[in-house]
C-alpha cells in the first residue's frame, strides 16, 4: 500500500501466499485426499488459486457470512443445494464447473432470489489430470465472478479409480428474497400465460453430441447461462405468479410440476415452441422431443395474461431473453393436467417422460 503500512489482515494474506504450495504431479492421487501436505498443495494451488476471493483465502474451516448484510437485501434466505455428474467434463459452450455455478444460480433465482454465496464440493477420481481439474477450477472462479456471487467454502475428497466417474461436484447456495415478492408454484392463475426465455434443447443435445457416440458433424453449444439478471429485470417489471429453470426432463416436467402445484390447466402452444433448427434437426434424426431435452439456460415464467406483452418486451431486451415467446396458456380445467394443441384442431395429452431413456447429462 503506497505511503501507508498495510493492514495485518492483507499482510497475513500476502505471506500465506508466498508460501502457498503448488501440485507436482500430473494427475490426481490418493494423497492429495489424505490431509497432508499433498491435499494441502491441491487446495492452495488449485482451489484457492483459481477460486481466488477473500473469504476463501481467510483459511477457516466455515464460511462466516454477515447477517446485517443478508438483511439488508430481503427479509428470507433461500437456500439450495445440487450435485452434478456429466460426462463429459467439458463440452461445447460449458463444462462441469460452470454448470454447477450457474446451475445453483439459477436455482435461487427462479425463486425471486438474488445469489450471494456458493459452497464447492469435490469428489475426485483417482488419475484425474491435474491440468483438467484446474480448467475446471478456473471456469467455476471466472463463472462466479461474472454472476458477482462468491465461493466461499467447501470440501475436496479423493476415492480409488473406479469409484466415481472423474469428477463429481456439488453447490450449494445461499441468496436473500427481496420484502414483498413472493414467486411460487402454487400462485398460478388460470388466466396466466406461461412465457420461456428462448429456444430449446440446446444443453441436452449439447452433452450428447460432444460424447461422440452419435457420429454427427454438427457442434450444438450448451447454453449454459446464469439467469439472475434476467430474473431481477423481470420481477421488478411484471407480476410473476411462478418460474422453474428447465432442466432435467426439459419443458414437459416443468409444465406439469407447475401445473399441478397450482391445481391449474394448461394448453401448449406446439407452433410457438422455440427450437434451434440444428436441434430440431437432432432430434428428427434420432426419434427425440426438443421439449424432453434439458436447458441450462432457460426458464419458465407464469404472468397474468394482461401483462404479458410488458413480460416479452423485458425478456426480448435482455441477452438471455432475445427469443422469449409464449408457450401455453392456463385455464381452469381439467386442473393439473396438461395438453398440447396439436396445430389440427385438436388436443393431447402433454406428458413428462417415463423412465429414462437419455443418458445422465447434469
Amino acid at each position: 500500500m503506497s505511503g501507508q503500512e498495510q493492514h495485518p489482515l492483507f499482510r497475513r494474506i500476502e505471506e500465506r501466499r508466498r508460501r502457498a504450495g503448488r501440485v507436482r504431479e500430473d494427475v490426481i492421487v490418493q494423497a492429495h485426499g489424505g490431509g497432508g501436505k499433498a491435499m494441502r498443495d491441491l487446495i492452495d494451488d488449485l482451489v484457492v488459486r483459481e477460486l481466488s476471493n477473500p473469504g476463501l483465502e481467510v483459511d477457516e474451516d466455515q464460511a462466516r457470512l454477515s447477517l446485517a448484510e443478508l438483511a439488508a437485501r430481503g427479509d428470507r434466505i433461500a437456500f439450495t443445494t445440487d450435485s452434478y455428474v456429466v460426462t463429459p467434463l467439458e463440452f461445447p459452450g460449458a463444462d462441469i464447473g460452470k454448470l454447477a455455478v450457474n446451475g445453483t444460480i439459477n436455482d435461487l433465482a427462479v425463486g425471486g432470489a438474488t445469489p450471494l454465496y456458493l459452497s464447492c464440493g469435490l469428489v475426485i477420481e483417482e488419475g484425474l489430470e491435474v491440468d483438467v481439474l484446474r480448467r475446471i477450477l478456473r471456469s467455476m472462479g471466472d463463472a462466479a465472478k461474472a454472476a458477482g456471487v462468491q465461493i466461499v467454502t467447501g470440501d475436496t475428497k479423493v476415492v480409488p479409480k473406479g469409484a466415481a466417474d472423474r469428477l463429481f461436484v456439488n453447490t450449494t447456495g445461499i441468496g436473500v428474497i427481496p420484502e414483498g415478492l413472493t414467486v411460487a408454484s402454487n400462485r398460478i392463475e388460470s388466466d396466466d400465460v406461461i412465457i420461456v426465455n428462448g429456444v430449446l434443447g440446446d444443453h441436452g443435445a449439447a452433452i450428447l453430441v460432444a460424447r461422440g457416440e452419435l457420429n454427427l458433424d454438427t457442434e450444438i453449444p450448451s447454453d449454459c447461462a446464469a439467469l439472475h439478471g434476467l430474473v431481477n429485470a423481470l420481477t421488478t417489471t411484471v407480476d410473476v405468479h411462478a418460474m422453474r429453470d428447465v432442466t432435467r426432463g426439459g419443458l414437459a416436467a416443468v409444465l406439469n410440476e407447475l401445473a399441478l402445484a397450482s391445481e391449474v390447466g394448461m394448453v401448449v402452444d406446439a407452433a410457438a415452441i422455440p427450437v434451434r433448427p440444428e436441434v430440431a434437426g437432432f432430434c428428427e434424426i434420432l426419434g427425440l422431443e426438443p421439449v424432453h431435452l434439458a436447458n441450462e439456460g432457460k426458464l419458465v415464467a407464469a404472468v397474468p395474461a394482461a401483462q404479458a406483452d410488458r413480460a416479452l418486451d423485458v425478456l426480448r431486451a435482455h441477452p438471455l431473453g432475445s427469443e422469449a415467446a409464449i408457450v401455453a396458456r392456463c385455464r381452469p380445467a381439467p386442473p393439473g393436467v396438461v395438453t398440447i394443441d396439436t396445430g389440427f384442431g385438436g388436443e393431447r395429452i402433454f406428458d413428462m417422460l417415463v423412465g429414462e431413456p437419455l443418458p445422465r447429462i447434469c
